[in-house]
């Protein structure tokens, strides 16, 4: 059996989740045909939480954030070029959101993004996506957090 290989690269973001008239709504963007919630690269000096807030603001400019359910966090399954993403959990009572251009290249990192429910955003998910929203769904309906962060090495 060989070891599992380290991990290269990782991704910090958040489940970002709006409470409106009919029920919680998370935003999730796309980006080509995958939908996941924002996310991005940590910069040198960031804690992952730092970096977390730092790419919601950039990729969707929603800064309105606060973290009632406290820091925790859930990481997903390695990807792309052996990639994790740590997600937390955020409340927003922002609705707008605009997709602004990456710094990097000038142009959006998304094409679209969308409030949607649960349910919805297990429809446009990607399984290593719909583990993260599998994890988030109980804590914000319970509303207080019942699991500490699961970190993958």
């Amino acid at each position: 059996m060989t070891a599992p290989r380290p991990v290269r690269f990782r991704s910090c973001g958040a489940v970002v989740v709006r409470q409106t008239p009919n029920g919680y709504r998370l935003l999730m963007l796309r980006a080509f045909r995958h939908w996941d919630f924002p996310k991005g690269l940590m910069e040198a000096g960031e804690d992952h939480l730092q970096t977390a807030i730092r790419e919601v603001r950039e990729e969707s400019t929603v800064a309105d954030l606060t973290f009632p359910w406290g820091e925790v966090w859930f990481e997903s399954g390695p990807y792309s070029q052996r990639k994790i993403a740590r997600y937390y959990l955020a409340l927003t009572r922002q609705e707008s959101v605009a997709l602004p251009p990456s710094p990097d290249n000038g142009r959006p990192e998304h094409s679209e993004y969308r409030w949607v429910s649960f349910d919805e955003a297990r429809r446009l998910a990607a399984p290593r996506v719909c583990a993260v929203i599998d994890w988030a769904e109980p804590l914000v309906m319970a509303g207080k957090p019942t699991k500490i962060g699961r970190e993958i090495t």
